[in-house]
């Protein structure tokens, strides 16, 4: 296959900025999107693939990006779910002797945007500086006017439900059907390699639409119920949130992850904000309160729940902090099974440091098993 690798491109911000690079196909049509910047030196493929990032284009720090290929094991959703791929170096042959193809044959065939020789690190100090905000990427560099006129009209983050736009339509199963580990999945967006954590302890896991009822999950008769990570504004997800507050109320086993840490929030009233820019790695330090260790951690979110209305909750207690800034990475409802954190404990890409949070979440089915 030929490229035209001098077809320039562009970047145009909310705020009028500037960025101008080189694409690896033509398109179809501009990409529009919340651009945010991912710090990991590896698993592109997990970030791009992650339906956490429904609806945002993604710029990544590394350097190079392509350089090992794709291998089909290490998607984490059937597709890839960013809005385009912003970079400074793109590696067009992988050197990685178990790749299935290249990364560009693989985002090709998803129709996905590709700006490279980017400068990348002006872009991403300016993130930083003036906050995430959306961006539009266009191969039409002569009209700007017009760009940013299309861009006015792409909705905030803030405020936008995107769960329906990433989870499953119908329930399924995996997992062993003989476990006396029973989890029902809510859907909001999930990682493949939520599902291989929870199926890997011999649960065997029961994946519901993000809509679905607290009634309809307890019909199956799990033991567990997880509200999984997934993308855009928790605050319009009424009905996850109820689930959540049902889970409490009934004292069933929870485990939130990311938004559903959020939603948990939400359900015991204490608000999330949108953050300035999020955190988005795979070296994100994390400190367990209850013993005092700290953990490297995968993050992927750019909203957050309140500390201080998390400190003043009399029901909550906060279980993790975020190392560099302090804020909420994850609570425990009082005398109640069912606790959360804003990051991923089930990796894919970064480091095992909080995988034993899944087997707390194991033991704390089977402690309230004992007692039923």
């Amino acid at each position: 296959m030929k490229y035209n690798l001098k077809t320039p491109a562009v970047i145009l911000l909310a705020d009028g900025t500037v960025f101008h690079g080189k694409t690896t196909q033509p398109f179809d049509s501009n990409r529009k999107g919340e651009i945010c910047f991912n710090t990991g030196m590896t698993g592109y493929q997990e970030i791009f693939t992650d339906p956490s990032y429904f609806g945002q284009i993604m710029v990544t720090t590394n350097a190079h990006i392509g350089n090992y290929g794709v291998n089909t094991d290490e998607s984490e959703s059937d597709s890839v779910k960013i809005s385009g791929l912003v970079c400074k170096n793109f590696s067009f042959t992988p050197s990685r002797p178990n790749s299935d193809q290249s990364l560009e044959q693989f985002l090709s065939d998803a129709v996905l945007p590709v700006i490279f020789d980017v400068d990348t690190r002006a872009l991403v100090s300016h993130i930083r500086k003036h906050g995430a905000m959306n961006a539009i990427m266009s191969t039409q560099i002569d009209d700007l006017k017009t760009l940013a006129e299309e861009l006015s009209q792409h909705p905030s983050m803030k405020g936008l439900e995107l769960s329906s736009k990433v989870s499953t339509k119908e329930a399924y199963t995996i997992g062993d059907k003989l476990s006396d580990h029973r989890i029902a999945v809510l859907d909001l967006g999930v990682k493949k390699n939520i599902l291989r954590r929870l199926t890997s302890r011999g649960g065997y896991v029961k994946v519901f639409p993000y809509n679905t009822s607290f009634d309809e999950m307890m019909d199956w008769n799990p033991t567990g119920i997880v509200l999984s990570n997934g993308p855009g504004d928790p605050e319009p997800l009424p009905s996850a949130i109820e689930v959540a507050k049902q889970c409490i109320k009934n004292e069933i086993p929870t485990f939130g992850i990311c938004l559903g840490h959020q939603i948990i929030a939400l359900s015991v009233e204490i608000p999330t904000l949108k953050m300035h820019n999020g955190h988005r790695g795979i070296n994100h330090p994390i400190q367990n309160l209850s013993t005092g260790k700290s953990e490297i951690t995968s993050q992927n979110h750019g909203f957050t729940i309140d500390k201080s209305s998390t400190v003043n909750n009399p029901d909550v207690e906060i279980s993790h902090v975020h190392l560099n800034d302090q804020s909420v990475a994850g609570i425990r409802i009082k005398n109640k099974p069912c606790f959360s954190v804003q990051y991923h404990p089930e990796a894919g890409p970064g480091p095992n440091d909080a995988t034993y949070l899944f087997d707390d979440f194991f033991s704390l089915m089977s402690t309230a098993k004992v007692k039923a």
